[in-house]
């Protein structure tokens, strides 16, 4: 995905349209370092249910979206439930995703996806969408978008050289 207009770049820490009047994720929590989430947050979010209704709800907004759309294979069922699992482990969970496909090596198993900046926002705006319209308290979307908007920023590769062949459901170490 290549964004040929560069006025609507997407700021990735923010997840809103650098011109937005106000961003989609709350500021960081003030004390907490990139990548550090509390103990219990999953806990705090709501637990496995609420984590299928944010995966739920993300899902309806890419299914929505004409420029993430593509990227998407047409059945999203498995990616549903590999989001699912991987939110779960990655706020605190069950480790069920590692126990099912190893070690997420999440920018390695996105490579075969062409993702540029604008991607990467419209990524983080409908999940910070989703956070909400799944209820979560707005000290625990911050708390996550802390993490997530570097690690969004992290999967941006449209520019490298790496390797595109799907990974498929391989396990990796």
């Amino acid at each position: 995905m290549v964004n040929d207009m560069p006025d609507e770049r997407i700021d990735l820490l923010s997840a809103a349209p650098a011109d937005a009047p106000a961003p989609i994720a709350p500021p960081p929590i003030a004390g907490r370092t990139v990548a550090q989430r509390g103990p219990g947050l999953l806990e705090r979010v709501g637990g496995r249910a609420i984590i299928e209704r944010i995966v739920e709800e993300f899902y309806n907004r890419v299914e929505a979206d004409p420029e993430l759309r593509p990227m998407f294979p047409e059945d999203m069922r498995a990616g549903r439930e590999k989001q699912a699992m991987f939110l779960e482990q990655w706020m605190g969970g069950e480790p069920r995703y590692s126990a099912q496909f190893g070690h997420p090596r999440l920018r390695m198993r996105h490579f075969p996806f062409h993702i540029d900046q604008r991607a990467a926002g419209l990524w983080l705006r409908h999940m910070g969408e989703a956070f909400r319209a799944a209820g979560v308290g707005d000290q625990e979307i911050a708390e996550v978008f802390v993490a997530l908007g570097p690690l969004a920023k992290h999967m941006v590769n449209a520019s490298d050289d790496v390797p595109r062949a799907p990974l498929g459901d391989v396990r990796l170490t």
